[in-house]
């Protein structure tokens, strides 16, 4: 089986007027993806998601991956992400870049889609680890919206589909941080995971203010207290408060979260399987993390592909210094409730997070099939 294709479909869903939503450094009026797909010579189609600007990234990949790709045998995908940064690969001035790793995200995981297919194998079997069959869904939730939602809205709803955990924004100021955290617990009662999302839109001084005021409250986790380049910030903010701090979003490739992870800055590092670098980047991440027993938990606002990359390897993160089989905390994948038909719509059965677990699916490759009709729907070539 050798790849004889390669093509990038970059996607576009517009929100009505008015109905803008994000976080605090910002909202978006639209949802966007770019599906990479490989084709082999037997007809396989393998798909992946890069993350990034729609037509950037399509353009990068169809312009530089193209040549270094079509010919190849997915089972090589553990090494294109070496080649990206020796330079083989759009050249080693540039293979750390953000749009760079996102391009090489999307093919490299398509290239997995592929090599699970080919070995009739669930790509969580291929990575290793703990292979578990089931997460546990968190609502990413409780946006900051054009429309000024009452926060009880969303947190009402997850509670209402069976959601035990929840991440919702925060970060405009202390008294409204408090309001929404206060209103989140209450709706969802007192054993549920609760984290807040700050979106790096503090500084140090204010975050630590913020978190005194909230920790009342039993969070599991606090994400991107202050901007994800500030890591003197992350430093004071940890000597300062107790609460297990997350970042990784904005994070790409290996050397970016090694870093992160061996500063001891950090309890959760958040890869994204649409911009990390790819599973076997993602792969070589948990396992820095764990040398430094800093758990891993994917951050996830991606289409459909996208996440079920991420699910296929949550499913397989280490669980020490917890053994196996007897974890005492749920692995949380994190399932956004915005408006997204990129999530739902591009796969021909949508995953539902309800009811407080989410299954990992068990066909080969991501084990999911796409809608290529609703595709074309949301195509913007």
């Amino acid at each position: 089986m050798r790849i004889s294709t390669i093509e990038a479909i970059p996607l576009k869903h517009s929100l009505e007027d008015g109905r803008g939503f994000g976080g605090t450094r910002g909202v978006t009026t639209t949802r966007t993806a770019t599906l990479v797909k490989l084709t082999t010579t037997d007809g396989t189609v393998g798909w992946g998601e890069a993350f990034a600007p729609p037509r950037t990234v399509a353009t990068l990949v169809e312009e530089v991956f193209r040549d270094a790709v079509v010919g190849t045998d997915p089972m090589n995908a553990d090494t294109l992400a070496d080649d990206v940064y020796t330079g083989d690969i759009v050249g080693y001035h540039f293979g750390r870049e953000g749009v760079v790793q996102a391009a090489l995200t999307g093919v490299e995981v398509a290239m997995w889609d592929l090599r699970g297919k080919q070995l009739g194998e669930p790509v969580r079997r291929l990575l290793g680890g703990q292979n578990r069959e089931q997460v546990t869904p968190y609502a990413s939730t409780m946006y900051i919206t054009e429309w000024g939602e009452d926060p009880a809205e969303p947190m009402s709803a997850a509670a209402e589909e069976g959601f035990t955990a929840a991440k919702i924004k925060i970060g405009r100021s202390v008294d409204d941080d408090v309001h929404r955290v206060e209103t989140a617990r209450e709706i969802l009662g007192d054993d549920a995971h609760l984290m807040v999302d700050y979106n790096g839109n503090y500084t140090p001084s204010q975050a630590i203010e913020s978190i005194h005021a909230i920790e009342q409250y039993d969070l599991t986790w606090v994400e991107e207290p202050v901007p994800p380049e500030n890591r003197e910030g992350y430093e004071r903010i940890r000597t300062r408060v107790d609460v297990p701090l997350a970042a990784g979003e904005a994070h790409f490739g290996r050397f970016e979260f090694t870093d992160l992870v061996t500063d001891g800055t950090v309890d959760i590092i958040q890869p994204n399987l649409g911009r990390c670098g790819g599973l076997a980047e993602a792969r070589y991440i948990a396992q820095v993390a764990t040398t430094e027993n800093v758990q891993v938990r994917p951050h996830v606002w991606n289409s459909g592909v996208g996440l079920a990359a991420a699910l296929q390897f949550a499913s397989t993160v280490p669980s020490y210094p917890e053994p196996s089989g007897r974890a005492g905390q749920p692995v949380l994948f994190e399932f956004d409730r915005s408006e997204n038909p990129l999530r739902h719509k591009i796969l021909t059965e949508p995953f539902d997070p309800t009811g407080g677990s989410l299954d990992v699916p068990d066909e080969p490759g991501l084990g999911i099939d796409i809608d290529e009709d609703a595709v074309d729907e949301y195509r913007v070539d």
